[in-house]
């Protein structure tokens, strides 16, 4: 043990007070609220939302799913409160819709789940027109398929020829819902509609628009379309902005963004007197399987109806941030007493640093574990790569200390190992570029994961395999380039996974220089 004497303890405290303001200046600056103005209040009710009636553990390709009535009323309960309207897209599993929204106060869209399969479709058909029949008071219109002709499942002359059919059959205003692009591509459709229904979602946009961009966006397409389709009116049926997932280009998914597209689209919308139908109500899980983790996150309300702020009040990124700060701490503190006494006041800058740098990549891969992981195999990545970062920290924090006992054995046993440390965080480096370069659509940047043992590796290297090591080093150094250019540097996500790739391709550069024996 050493000396009181020999302790750098100015240098120490100093460090560690830096260390813990860093953590602090983190969380707080990712989740600092943010004021902008209010889109909805009980006495200022909006036009329309998109619902559908899933909890969070569900999903329509549950076979059977049995949806929950008390959901379904509870959530119209709470959407009566801000809107006037809500828009489904199927007619399976709704028939209580009518009835609840009636007891509410609520206007319905309803929408018939159009498809290649003609036996669903003719009974979604047949569902759509006995309802509106049925229930003329709450119908404010009914929609004949959904993107249909985006996911090309059936043509433009067949789907004319269901609109017609159903139009001849109700008293109520018919029309169909679809990206806006396709309303061109596919001109027989517009005489057969009583309004032109766009989607208008500029974050999946071929060319992504930033949030800064996105608003002007929606605005010149709703013009160009109410021009070219008059005097028929265009609705924009859907239209929003995810609250979280992978940057696209400069579109970025935040809380704080979805609320600035929100209030700033509804003030324009009100302004310009369109018809407008936001998605969506409540955040979707389930869309998470084909759209990757944004998919799940376009709603006003999270997937346990929680009010996530969008629409008015205080908005923040990150509602968690005092939780996560107070983890960080914790294992700040922890990985100091792992440490012991430090050697030198190298070690007694180095330590503290380390520390903050540990609780930091650890939160913050924790946040993005917490909005991307769905799936068992997801979930089990996610573990494997944050215990890679707990040992990776472990051996780094003792090999700045002075060890001796318990210690001194840990250090050695981790020590004999860090080849595979080495091979191991190189191994999800590399994985992980090959699927950002080849299929990135719908991948999240795996970066706070792989920013400590590139730094750890990279100050500190070791010996490895070097055929392996080698091959995983040609992967992640070679894959930059292309990431950035599929990406654009444009998109900070893709700017910092770029980094942090670099910094493991030196990491394992390194390594391989180290000789053997």
């Amino acid at each position: 043990m050493p000396s009181t004497a020999r302790f750098p303890l100015l240098p120490y405290l100093f460090a560690c007070l830096l260390g813990l303001f860093a953590l602090g200046g983190l969380w707080y600056g990712l989740g600092k609220p943010v004021s902008l103005p209010d889109a909805a209040s009980p006495t200022h009710k909006l036009q329309c939302v998109s619902y559908t009636p899933f909890d969070k553990d569900q999903s329509p390709f549950d076979q059977p799913f049995t949806l929950r009535p008390e959901r379904v009323e509870a959530d119209l309960a709470l959407l009566a409160q801000r809107f006037e309207c809500i828009r489904t897209y199927s007619m399976t599993g709704l028939e209580a819709i009518p009835q609840l929204a009636r007891k509410y106060g609520l206007k319905v869209m309803f929408g018939a789940w159009v498809s290649a399969d003609p036996l669903v479709t003719a009974k979604e058909i047949k569902a759509l027109i006995a309802t509106a029949n049925a229930n003329p008071d709450i119908t404010r219109a009914v929609i004949v398929g959904n993107e249909v002709l985006l996911r090309k499942e059936v043509t433009g002359d067949h789907l004319a020829d269901l609109i017609h059919q159903v139009k001849s059959q109700v008293q109520v205003p018919v029309t169909y819902a679809d990206v806006w692009e396709f309303w061109l591509q596919h001109p027989q459709i517009a005489p057969q509609v009583d309004f032109v229904t766009i989607h208008l979602l500029p974050y999946w946009e071929d060319d992504p628009k930033g949030i800064d961009e996105a608003l002007a966006h929606v605005g010149e397409i709703r013009q160009v379309f109410g021009n070219r389709f008059a005097p028929k009116d265009v609705m924009i049926g859907e239209t929003g902005w995810p609250s979280e997932g992978r940057q696209r280009e400069t579109a970025l998914p935040s809380r704080v963004n979805e609320a600035r597209f929100i209030r700033g689209f509804v003030a324009m919308a009100e302004q310009n007197g369109w018809h407008y139908n936001l998605i969506e109500a409540f955040d979707q899980p389930w869309k998470r399987a084909s759209e990757g983790a944004v998919g799940g996150y376009w709603g006003l309300y999270d997937a346990d109806r929680q009010d996530k702020g969008i629409l008015e009040g205080p908005v923040s990124n990150l509602p968690f941030w005092p939780q996560w700060l107070g983890i960080g701490v914790l294992l700040f503190a922890a990985t100091l007493a792992l440490a012991g006494p430090v050697r030198g006041v190298r070690g007694a800058l180095a330590l503290p640093l380390l520390a903050a740098l540990g609780a930091a990549s650890l939160g913050l891969w924790g946040e993005l574990v917490r909005v991307n992981s769905r799936f068992v195999g997801e979930w089990l990545w996610a573990v494997l790569l944050a215990g890679l970062n707990l040992v990776v920290l472990s051996h780094g924090a003792l090999a700045l200390a002075q060890r001796s006992g318990w210690r001194e054995r840990l250090f050695a046993w981790l020590q004999a190992r860090a080849g595979w440390w080495v091979m191991a965080a190189g191994f999800a480096a590399a994985v992980s570029m090959l699927a950002l370069v080849f299929d990135p659509r719908y991948r999240s940047f795996p970066s706070p994961a792989l920013v400590l043992p590139a730094v750890v590796y990279l100050l500190r290297p070791v010996r490895v395999a070097r055929a392996e090591v080698a091959l995983l080093t040609f992967i992640v150094g070679a894959g930059i380039a292309p990431q950035l250019f599929i990406e654009g540097l444009s998109s900070q996500q893709a700017l910092v996974w770029a980094l942090v790739s670099a910094l493991m391709t030196a990491a394992l550069w390194r390594c391989l220089r180290i000789r053997q024996g």
